[in-house]
């Protein structure tokens, strides 16, 4: 079993930018969901697990491995797929591949040969690996990131936002790969897309303004809203005074309409549906919650 330690972690620019703010995890084999508007601080926290950047304070271990006073140790037990990542021009899927293998410590001709068409057969992308990478489709270019991040069988794979840009019939060709590699390793899921997390991970974590502000497992941390949130259609320029007046957690367009939802625990007035909650919900609900802490 694959244990990821994460204690008291803390990082800051030098900007004064507090990305980080005394994160505490402990992720072991499986799908780890962590859940995030852009800018709270998913990409700071992926980048200090792999080793690319030094926290200002706290730890990171990865199987008793100290990740930031051993980061070649780290690096060859992880799979890392960065939110963008560039390509050499006019380099063969294989080629360029193969040239990863080599960077990864994979010396040996026939192995290599071995892990690279195996790797471009589970991600789909055999019958392509003559074209060159930067001719991919966005879906194309996520298949072979992920096939460079499961080069040499890394324990610990960090995947930054993989389904962004992707047309659903890619994202869930990507995702249905991904659940099947996170049987027997760590696998982090990091996105803002609520539904992936939903569909794919037993444990999530939500962070915002650097720091995790709930955790556990998405079916029953949704079960702590279930009985509490109410929607409604309203006028559009009525959505001013009814976030005055009830716990508004969202809003959007139904059929031309404005739908609201709105924490309580009784009916908030006339007109209101109870509905069964979602993860969605529950992450609009904790955010809320958050902001009207720091208020």
């Amino acid at each position: 079993m694959n244990t990821l330690l994460i204690n008291n972690l803390t990082k800051t620019y030098p900007n004064g930018v507090k990305a980080l703010d005394n994160i505490n995890l402990k992720i072991t084999n499986g799908m780890f969901g962590l859940l995030g508007s852009n800018g709270a601080g998913k990409s700071s926290l992926m980048r200090t697990i792999a080793s690319l950047q030094e926290p200002s304070s706290g730890s990171v271990s990865f199987n008793n491995i100290d990740v930031v006073t051993q980061p070649h140790e780290i690096r060859k037990q992880l799979g890392y797929l960065p939110q963008e990542f560039g390509v050499y021009p006019k380099i063969s899927a294989e080629k360029l591949l193969n040239h990863m293998a080599i960077l990864k410590g994979i010396i040996n001709k026939k192995e290599r040969k071995e892990q690279v068409t195996a790797l471009l057969q589970q991600v789909n992308l055999y019958q392509h690996r003559k074209k060159a990478v930067y001719t991919f489709s966005g879906g194309m270019r996520q298949r072979f990131g992920i096939a460079q991040a499961l080069l040499a069988n890394p324990q610990l794979i960090i995947v930054d936002e993989p389904t962004a840009g992707l047309d659903p019939e890619e994202s869930n060709r990507f995702l249905n790969l991904l659940s099947e590699i996170g049987e027997n390793v760590i696998v982090i899921l990091s996105t803002h897309i609520v539904e992936d997390v939903r569909n794919l991970c037993p444990r999530m974590a939500i962070l915002s303004h650097g720091e995790i502000i709930s955790e556990g497992n998405p079916t029953e941390l949704v079960a702590t809203i279930e009985g509490k949130v109410w929607t409604k259609i309203i006028s559009k320029t009525n959505i001013d005074s009814f976030k005055k007046a009830f716990n508004v957690i969202s809003t959007q367009l139904v059929s031309g309409k404005t739908q609201i939802k709105v924490l309580s625990e009784t009916r908030p007035e006339a007109g209101f549906d109870l509905i069964t909650p979602n993860l969605e919900d529950y992450y609009f609900a904790t955010l809320f919650n958050q902001s009207t802490k720091t208020a």
